[in-house]
């Protein structure tokens, strides 16, 4: 990590000069509460100690200047007008954001920017979210704007919505920007209300196991899902017309209701108000430091996830239940949307080496393939470093 800061700083050194400040935006993972998101449910997502470091300044122009280390790339365009998107990909969530930060009113300067980072891409820990926020985070610094978290999360999720044309909900944004160390952060994604929850244990790991399965699958089968339980509500709407998402829903009234319903729509809806339940259940558990009844509400969350929700795949179940038979492991799930990606397991810091060993070996030998281990601590959100190196614009 030192390593990783002193290369950003040396960079943006020698690329634009010693003033700068330098800040740290961490990605996330979500501990329990996957598909409530677009469902006005819950979520308990967490910030980890990996991620983007970006040293910033202002250049009294009217451009903006970036560099990416991981990409070896730079990029600058004026700030005149509306941005036109770049080839290259990444500059968008850096122009989204500015574009955003414009719409709402903010005037935006030139600046400078480089940025590196060690969150892994595409293992579900939201490398996109962290620079987004990493990049409004430090203009808000820089220009002395006073940005209320739940706005300054909006705008983040803006500017992937809007300009970069990813349909995320604002979950990874938020978690990205307002995590707190040694907190979980419980998120009401209707009113965006939030809660922290200890999660600060210095015996435990958060473990994640990437199957490196990427499916195009994911996007297509996520639309198909969220359809369906708009069309669970519309029919339970029959009998409870102040039903406004499934988040309004009781168990009890879908139970009656069975019958009514396609056996697809119901599975999917049950599996959303249940999941809802355990996330309050698990802050409560958190809130008790009941860890193990943490574990059993995640493979719970799984196997919903598998059952009824049908996102899972062979490659995560088998990582699951490879899991739950490992000792030291308090619970594991699929995180995400699903069709591939990452398991996240909670583990005792004494067991981390064997449990990492003991799962890659055993899903080598019924896989015949390999995964990544990626170990992380939860972490502060969004934040500047204090340096003796930085100085203030």
């Amino acid at each position: 990590m030192e390593q990783l800061i002193q290369q950003v700083e040396e960079e943006f050194q020698n690329r634009f000069g010693d003033n700068y400040k330098l800040i740290k935006s961490p990605g996330r993972v979500n501990l329990i509460g996957e598909h409530t998101d677009y469902n006005d449910g819950f979520v308990l997502p967490a910030a980890v100690d990996k991620g983007i470091y970006l040293a910033m300044n202002v250049n009294g122009t009217n451009s903006c200047r970036f560099y990416a280390i991981d990409k070896e790339e730079s990029f600058e365009t004026e700030i005149i007008g509306e941005f036109q998107k770049s080839d290259q990909g990444w500059p968008n969530y850096l122009l989204g954001v500015v574009d955003q930060l414009q719409k709402h009113g903010y005037e935006v300067g030139g600046f400078d920017c480089v940025f590196g980072g060690n969150v892994p891409i595409g293992a579900g820990m939201s490398s996109s979210a962290a620079l987004e926020g990493g990049v409004l985070f430090g203009l808000a610094e820089l220009n002395n704007w006073d940005i209320p978290p739940v706005e300054m999360a909006q705008i983040a999720q803006k500017a992937e919505n809007d300009f970069v044309g990813v349909q995320c909900g604002i979950m990874d944004q938020f978690a990205s920007l307002n995590g707190k160390e040694g907190n979980a952060l419980k998120l009401d994604c209707r009113n965006l209300d939030y809660e922290y929850f200890p999660f600060n244990r210095d015996d435990i790991q958060i473990v994640l196991c990437d199957t490196q399965v990427r499916r195009e699958l994911a996007s297509s089968e996520y639309n198909v899902r969220r359809e369906q339980c708009e069309q669970g509500v519309e029919i339970l709407q029959q009998w409870d017309s102040e039903i406004e998402s499934l988040r309004d829903l009781e168990l009890s009234l879908l139970l009656r209701h069975e019958d009514d319903m396609d056996p697809t729509i119901f599975k999917r809806c049950k599996y959303v108000v249940e999941e809802n339940k355990r996330v309050i259940q698990a802050c409560s558990d958190l809130h008790q430091g009941a860890m193990d009844s943490f574990g059993q509400r995640m493979y719970q969350s799984h196997a919903g996830l598998r059952y009824e929700y049908e996102v899972s795949c062979e490659e995560l179940d088998v990582l699951v239940d490879i899991a739950r038979n490992l000792k030291g492991v308090f619970g594991a799930r699929m995180m995400g949307g699903g069709f591939g990606g990452c398991t996240i397991n909670i583990v005792q810091e004494d067991h981390v080496d064997s449990f990492t060993n003991q799962i890659k070996d055993k899903y080598q030998q019924q896989m015949n393939k390999e995964i990544k281990i990626y170990q992380t601590k939860v972490s502060s959100g969004t934040h500047l470093i204090s340096s003796q190196k930085i100085t203030s614009s």
